[in-house]
C-alpha cells in the first residue's frame, strides 16, 4: 500500500476508553435469563419486609456509595420503582425510604465506553468565549460501547491551535443521559415512512390529510381518535393504525440540563429501532438562511436491522431525532453536505455496501437513487470503499476523506476531491492513503483499523480525529494545500 505518511501528521494525545464514566440503567432480575421470567415480585416483598432500621442504613449506604458518581439519584430510583410498582403487593403501603430502596434494588450501573471508544466526528463548538487569537474549540463526538456491545453517543470538547497544538477537556462528572421532550412531528416524515413500507390506503390517507404540517402527540391521537368507524372496521384498518403509530414513534426528541457539560451528554438508544445501539454519529455544522444548525446521520440497530437516522440540534444540548427515508439512505454511512448545493440538499452514502454514492433528497423527504462516485480500485481498498464524514467545503472543490478495506480487513483513510458546484464530478484523488494503521494503532477491539467520521479545516490545517482499532481516539493533521496538491487524476474504475 502506498501511504503518504509526510502529509498526516500524528498527534500525541489520544483520548482511551474510561470505565469510570457510567449511567444508571433498569435492572429487572429474570430478564437477562435464557427463559424470561420476572422475579420482581418476589424482590419486592423481600425488600418490603425488612423493618425501618435496616431499610434505612441500605438506602444511606447505597447514596454514600453511589450518590457521587450519578446525578439526581433519588429521582432515579424512584423512577425505576414507578416502573416497577405494579409488581408490590397492594395491600402493602410502603414508605418512601422503602420505595427509594426498591428503587435501589431495580437500577444497575453500566459503563458506557467500558469495551471500546471510536469512529469520532468534530465540528466547530457552539461555545467559542475565552479563546485566545488563532484557536479554535470543537465538540468531538464519540462511539462509545459498553457490555452487550451496547452503542451509544458521547462527546468530548477540544482546542485547536495556534498550529497544531491540541488540547482536549477533562471528561470528569457523572454522564447524564437525555431526557424525552415534547416533539413537532412533521407530515412529510411520517408521509416518507408510509411510503416505505406501501401503506397507501384509505385510512392512512384521512389521517395525512387531517394532520397539519407541524403536529404534536396530541393531535395526532385526536386525529387517529376521530377516523369515522366504516374505516377503522375494514379489514386493514387496525393494521394501517398499528403502522401510523410505530412510523410516527420513529421520531422524537430528548433534551439535557442547562448546567450540564457537553462531555457529560450521553444520547442513549431510546426506541426499539436503537435498542442494541447507535453508531458511528457523523456531525457537520449546516449553514443555510436560517443560521447554523448542527446535523448528523448515525446507524440504528435493534439486533436484527439496520437503520439510518438523523439527529439535528441549535446547540448540542436539546436534540430532534428522524428517521431517513428513501433508497439513497439504506445502509450505512451517510454523509450531509455542510450546505444546499444549487439549491439541493446533498449527501454522500454506500447504498450498495461498497460504493460511495451521491444522493439528493426530493420534495417528499426521500433519498434518492445515489450517483455512484467512485467504486473500489486500489489494492487497499478492494472490499470496499465509503465516505469518513461530511465534504469539507475548499476553493479547489468538496474535499471527501474516505475508508478503504484491503486484506486482512485492514481498514485506511483516503481522500477524494470533488467539483464544487456538480459533486456528481471526482476531480481529483490521493494516490494512496493518507492514513493507516501503524504497529501502535493496529491492535484493539477490531484489529487493524483507523477510522473517521468526520474532521475539519482549521487555520489551513485538516484536523482529523479518528478511532484506532476501537481501542482509543487518535488525532491527525495534514496542510490542505499539501494535501490537495498531492491529489491526482482519478484513476479509472477495474476493468474500465
Amino acid at each position: 500500500m502506498v501511504v503518504t505518511r509526510t502529509l498526516a501528521v500524528r498527534q500525541d494525545l489520544t483520548l482511551a476508553p474510561d470505565p469510570r464514566r457510567v449511567i444508571v440503567k433498569l435492572f429487572v432480575p429474570g430478564e437477562d435469563a435464557a427463559l424470561v421470567r420476572t422475579r420482581a415480585h418476589a424482590l419486592i416483598d423481600r425488600v418490603a419486609h425488612l423493618d425501618d432500621e435496616e431499610t434505612g442504613r441500605l438506602l444511606r449506604d447505597t447514596f454514600d456509595r453511589f450518590g457521587g458518581r450519578h446525578r439526581d439519584l433519588d429521582s432515579t430510583f424512584q423512577h425505576h420503582y414507578d416502573l416497577v410498582r405494579h409488581r408490590a403487593d397492594p395491600a402493602r403501603d410502603l414508605s418512601p425510604t422503602t420505595r427509594l430502596l426498591v428503587g435501589a434494588y431495580f437500577s444497575h450501573e453500566y459503563a458506557v465506553e467500558a469495551a471500546a471508544l471510536c469512529n469520532p466526528s468534530m465540528v466547530a463548538n457552539p461555545d467559542q468565549t475565552g479563546l485566545e487569537p488563532g484557536q479554535l474549540r470543537v465538540a468531538v463526538s464519540l462511539r462509545q460501547i459498553g457490555e452487550g456491545h451496547l452503542s451509544s453517543i458521547g462527546f468530548a470538547t477540544a482546542v485547536l491551535g495556534p498550529g497544531r497544538r491540541l488540547a482536549v477537556a477533562d471528561r470528569s462528572g457523572p454522564p447524564v443521559v437525555g431526557r424525552r421532550v415534547g416533539v413537532r412531528h412533521r407530515r412529510d416524515l411520517l408521509a416518507a415512512g408510509l411510503a416505505e413500507i406501501d401503506c397507501d390506503n384509505e385510512v392512512a390517507a384521512t389521517v395525512l390529510d387531517a394532520l397539519p404540517e407541524r403536529y404534536d402527540e396530541a393531535t395526532f391521537e385526536r386525529v387517529l381518535g376521530s377516523l369515522p368507524p366504516d374505516l377503522l372496521s375494514r379489514s386493514t384498518g387496525l393494521r394501517t393504525l398499528e403502522h401510523l403509530r410505530r412510523t410516527n414513534a420513529a421520531s422524537y426528541a430528548t433534551a439535557f440540563p442547562a448546567d450540564s457539560g457537553l462531555h457529560q451528554r450521553v444520547l442513549w438508544p431510546a426506541i426499539p429501532a436503537e435498542s442494541n445501539g447507535m453508531e458511528d454519529a457523523r456531525f457537520v455544522r449546516f449553514v443555510d438562511e436560517s443560521g447554523p444548525v448542527y446535523r448528523a446521520t448515525y446507524t440504528a440497530y435493534d439486533g436484527r436491522h439496520i437503520a439510518t437516522r438523523a439527529l439535528a440540534s441549535r446547540d448540542l444540548r436539546r436534540f430532534q431525532i428522524t428517521p431517513m427515508r428513501g433508497p439513497g439512505a439504506r445502509n450505512k454511512g451517510v454523509a450531509l453536505f455542510p450546505r444546499t448545493v444549487g439549491g439541493r440538499h446533498l449527501a454522500l452514502c454506500r447504498s450498495d455496501g461498497e460504493t460511495i454514492g451521491l444522493t439528493r433528497l426530493d420534495s417528499e423527504n426521500r433519498w434518492q437513487v445515489p450517483v455512484p462516485l467512485r467504486t473500489p480500485r486500489h489494492s487497499w481498498e478492494l472490499v470496499q470503499v465509503g465516505n469518513c464524514g461530511s465534504p469539507i467545503e475548499t476553493e479547489a472543490g468538496w474535499l471527501v476523506l474516505t475508508h478503504g478495506v484491503g486484506p486482512m480487513r485492514r481498514y485506511a483513510i483516503g481522500a477524494l476531491l470533488l467539483d464544487l458546484h456538480r459533486p456528481e464530478r471526482v476531480i481529483a484523488e490521493l494516490p494512496g492513503a493518507l492514513l493507516a494503521p501503524d504497529e501502535a494503532e493496529r491492535d484493539g477491539y477490531v484489529p487493524n483499523v483507523v477510522y473517521s467520521c468526520g474532521g475539519l479545516v482549521h487555520a489551513g490545517e485538516l484536523w482529523l480525529p479518528y478511532g484506532a482499532s476501537d481501542a482509543r481516539v487518535g488525532f491527525a493533521t495534514a496542510p490542505v494545500s499539501a494535501l490537495i496538491a498531492a491529489m491526482v487524476e482519478p484513476a479509472p474504475p477495474i476493468g474500465g
